[in-house]
């Protein structure tokens, strides 16, 4: 099968097709053939091997896994002996290990059965983001309706399921993000947008959720009410060594004792249960896949690159014949 590897870490020219051998399922495992992979910032920390506290679990040295990708949709090709609710033929989307290959390995509790009306490209925009968009909306901001809500980066993947759920739930969001994502943010439900290259935040808010963001702690915390929410979601900033994954989470988690906002940080593991929530809500036509592009799987490096650029508007998406 071909697939993307890499040998070492480094930026997006690390990365190459490859010949390998199609695994070969384990008692507990689906394999998959491959008809899409979405790209989000785990595949870019994979590739990079930063911060270098993640080396604990990507590799000490060199990568781990070879393969890059974790969002896939595609075809249940095989099942393991152990594997009761999946069959071969069933359409499936959710995360896997390595999916940017024409044949991938996943565990049945992090794969739910593709939305009905969704093209594979459209599923595999969902499952990182709009599970950690959900977690973020529903379990952590809590958002209801009337809330007042601000997200950062409510242009990429994360932030455009974000934006849905929260006017979803009857919210008044407000969207920030680069001039060049204006209209997307809009046509999703923001009912304002704040181009962050123009204008400074401003205004007070009931939840914010910050993705992939860098914006002192005190300045968000400035901007919700007494008794607000702040969902921090990742952090792409910071020395080599953390990244955002230490300074801003672990001064929010000092600071709530001591404070009647809750400011959390998010990390969410993609499961059944959430993928099937998403589903109803996309086949009812609550929320819906942004995609912003498209591309074959020899042009992953591509992909990554522009990621990582900011050049993603919406979700990009690895195709694979």
């Amino acid at each position: 099968m071909k697939a993307i590897v890499q040998d070492e870490y480094g930026q997006p020219d690390v990365l190459r097709v490859e010949d390998l051998p199609t695994p070969v399922p384990g008692p507990d495992d689906v394999l998959i053939r491959v008809r899409a992979a979405g790209v989000d910032y785990g595949v870019w920390h994979t590739m990079t091997g930063l911060p270098l506290i993640a080396r604990l679990g990507f590799g000490l040295r060199r990568p781990r896994n070879r393969v890059l990708g974790m969002d896939v949709a595609g075809v249940v090709e095989a099942v393991g002996a152990k594997v009761t609710d999946l069959r071969p033929g069933d359409e499936v989307y959710g995360a896997g290990a390595g999916t940017f290959a024409q044949f991938a390995l996943a565990r049945p509790a992090k794969l739910a059965r593709k939305p009905a009306g969704l093209s594979f490209v459209q599923a595999a925009a969902v499952p990182a983001s709009g599970v950690t968009a959900l977690r973020a909306v529903r379990d952590v901001g809590r958002v209801a309706a009337g809330d007042r809500v601000l997200v950062i980066g409510a242009g990429g993947g994360v932030g455009s399921f974000a934006v849905q759920l929260a006017a979803g739930a009857g919210a008044r969001v407000t969207g920030v993000c680069s001039t060049a994502k204006g209209d997307l943010v809009r046509s999703l439900g923001a009912q304002a947008v704040i181009d962050y290259t123009r204008e400074p935040l401003a205004g007070t808010y009931d939840v914010i959720i910050d993705i992939a963001g860098n914006r002192p702690l005190s300045q968000l915390r400035g901007l919700l009410t007494d008794q607000g929410r702040l969902v921090l979601i990742g952090g792409e900033e910071g020395d080599r060594w953390f990244g955002g994954m230490l300074d801003r989470p672990l001064r929010a988690q000092l600071a709530n004792p001591f404070t009647r906002q809750s400011l959390r940080m998010l990390l969410a593991l993609v499961r059944t249960a959430d993928l099937d929530a998403l589903r109803e809500l996309i086949e009812s036509g609550a929320v819906r896949p942004a995609v912003g592009r498209t591309y074959p799987l020899a042009e992953a490096p591509t992909a990554v690159g522009d990621l990582a650029a900011g050049n993603a508007a919406g979700k990009l998406v690895i195709t694979v014949d």
